[in-house]
């Protein structure tokens, strides 16, 4: 295990960062740092009072700090194309927001909740904002993951689990469309010619609000570690230059081996070109190098 730690990041000065979920979890300790070290960070989230006060939380923690908060709700497609509409330069896109295990529901547009927002609303966001990383150089999106995804399974006929649903099954599935995505970016990136990292993460069991099923409390604490650490992983994702395109990193701050699903090209095309056609976003900046 790598002896790495947030205070090694380098000066992030003049780079710009957003992080989606940043108000709570492990997205507000993620913010946090990387304003510490410079960078002006754009705090995204969809609660507008929630998403403030993570912005003045960050302020007091460090003063001076260049945050903004920037209203995006991933379950509306609508919403993303909004929030990326107010977005300047992009250097570091952290795809960290997301709802774990709740029960079924849609998103506006009519996908399956953890589906839509965990996957298609960050397919979504990366490319509206992709035109804006490509133009600044060493530009990265780290997109979180998780070994749940060992479990996913896509059912291109069923998208919208009206034949079962499981709360597990269905976050397994967005955790490995996660995973597929980004390994799938990276190689069109790489194909392209393109300047872009693209890096998955999985941060570990972290005590953080997204767990919406009944847990015992005591115990729960007991397994799982603060956000601050489960932060740590995304950080080093985004900062280090020891971070290779298309690595997969884990809470050792090690490359972790995706599933054989996750991994199978085929997959990840298909799901791509699916993630495309429902949300009207085509990756032209990539395609038309």
């Amino acid at each position: 295990m790598t002896s790495w730690t947030p205070s090694d990041m380098p000066d992030l000065t003049g780079r710009t960062a957003v992080v989606t979920g940043a108000n709570s979890g492990i997205g507000l300790p993620t913010a946090l740092e990387l304003a510490r070290h410079g960078a002006h960070v754009v705090m995204a989230a969809r609660s507008r009072e929630r998403g403030e006060a993570a912005v003045a939380s960050v302020v007091r923690a460090v003063p001076g700090a260049k945050v903004e908060y920037g209203r995006l709700d991933l379950a509306d497609l609508a919403s993303v194309r909004a929030f990326a509409a107010t977005v300047g330069a992009v250097d570091l896109l952290i795809n960290n927001a997301g709802v774990s295990m709740p029960p079924r529901g849609l998103t506006k547009d009519g996908f399956e909740l953890q589906f839509g927002t965990n996957h298609l609303g960050h397919f979504a966001l990366t490319g509206l904002l992709l035109p804006r990383l490509l133009a600044r150089p060493g530009a990265r999106v780290v997109t979180v993951s998780s070994n749940a995804q060992v479990a996913g399974r896509i059912d291109f006929d069923d998208l919208t689990l009206e034949r079962g649903y499981g709360r597990l099954s269905a976050y397994a599935r967005s955790k490995l469309a996660n995973l597929l995505f980004t390994l799938e970016l990276q190689r069109r990136a790489r194909r392209a010619g393109a300047d872009l990292l693209s890096v998955a993460t999985h941060p570990g069991m972290t005590s953080t609000e997204i767990i919406k099923i009944p847990v015992a409390g005591p115990l729960f604490r007991l397994l799982t570690k603060p956000a601050a650490a489960g932060a740590r992983t995304s950080l080093y994702a985004a900062t280090s230059p020891d971070i290779r395109g298309g690595e997969f990193v884990g809470p050792r701050l090690r490359p972790m081996k995706p599933s054989p699903a996750a991994r199978s090209e085929e997959l990840a095309a298909r799901l791509w070109e699916v993630s495309a056609e429902l949300t009207d976003v085509r990756f032209d900046a990539l395609t038309g190098r």
